[in-house]
């Protein structure tokens, strides 16, 4: 029996007109769209899996996803690969990068850490009309400093309850490694990564520092709801369209199994 090729797909999308990245039936999602080219193609793919699972209206440039798929067809499309599916995907994703990794391979499970970035402007007259659909408006001026302080309250491993949405038997432990605002203009940036994400807990996170950086919270606040052990309703979630995936980290080709194994024995019943 022919052994798959396991291919890594490095994704950009524009999330604006897609219902998430899981394919859900009746609804247009990225995986959807991208399986119905996959099986055009090699008519038997199989195991698309993604490293981060994002929600309606979120973006990446950086997604990544691995499939198996029947060998002898990779050898012969590999190398056209890439045109051939930007001429059969809609305009708003693109497959930029494909190659062949070992078996071991997991797009999940494998995976260092994911990072993304969340743009919002407090510029008086709004956003760019050309970032419309990529960065918030935000209606006051943002205190960059007292945000940065208070973000640096959130790093490292905690339970992050308060700013996520529950599912049954998940965990909310997540171990953020960076989280930090920079400002370029009337344009913020917020940069967070961690080793996972439970559902919307950047935009959550994002929510909590723009109420410190408009003067409503204290620069306490954020840090002092590591202690709760629900979601917080106080907690604003961020419009989904301001977030981007712009990056996954996985480790040498020779750690993919060990990589996968120890995080599934942390995240088996998590939900990203």
């Amino acid at each position: 029996m022919e052994v798959p090729a396991r291919i890594r797909l490095d994704v950009a999308y524009d999330g604006t007109g897609f219902a998430g990245w899981a394919v859900q039936p009746g609804r247009r999602t990225v995986a959807g769209s991208l399986l119905a080219v996959l099986e055009r193609l090699f008519k038997a793919p199989t195991g698309l899996t993604v490293a981060g699972r994002t929600d309606a209206g979120v973006h990446a440039t950086g997604q990544v996803c691995h499939v198996d798929v029947p060998r002898e067809a990779w050898e012969q499309l590999g190398p056209a690969l890439i045109r051939k599916l930007a001429g059969l995907l809609p305009p708003d994703v693109r497959v930029v990068r494909a190659s062949e990794v070992p078996p071991d391979f997991d797009a999940r499970f494998s995976a260092l850490w994911r990072r993304y970035e969340y743009r919002v402007t407090d510029a008086p007259w709004g956003v760019n009309p050309l970032r419309r659909l990529d960065t918030l408006a935000w209606p006051r001026r943002l205190d960059l400093d007292p945000m940065n302080e208070a973000a640096r309250g959130l790093i490292g491993e905690h339970d992050f309850a308060a700013y996520c949405r529950r599912k049954e038997n998940a965990t909310t432990i997540r171990r953020i490694t960076a989280l930090d605002w920079r400002r370029e203009g009337d344009l913020l940036v917020a940069t967070v990564q961690a080793d996972a994400f439970c559902q919307q807990m950047v935009r959550s996170l994002v929510g909590a520092l723009l109420a410190v950086g408009e003067g409503r919270r204290a620069v306490s606040w954020p840090a002092s709801l590591l202690t709760r052990t629900s979601r917080e309703s106080e907690v604003l979630v961020a419009p989904a369209h301001g977030l981007t995936l712009v990056a996954v980290g996985y480790p040498d080709e020779s750690r993919f199994a060990e990589q996968a194994m120890a995080t599934r024995k942390v995240r088996e019943r998590s939900d990203r």
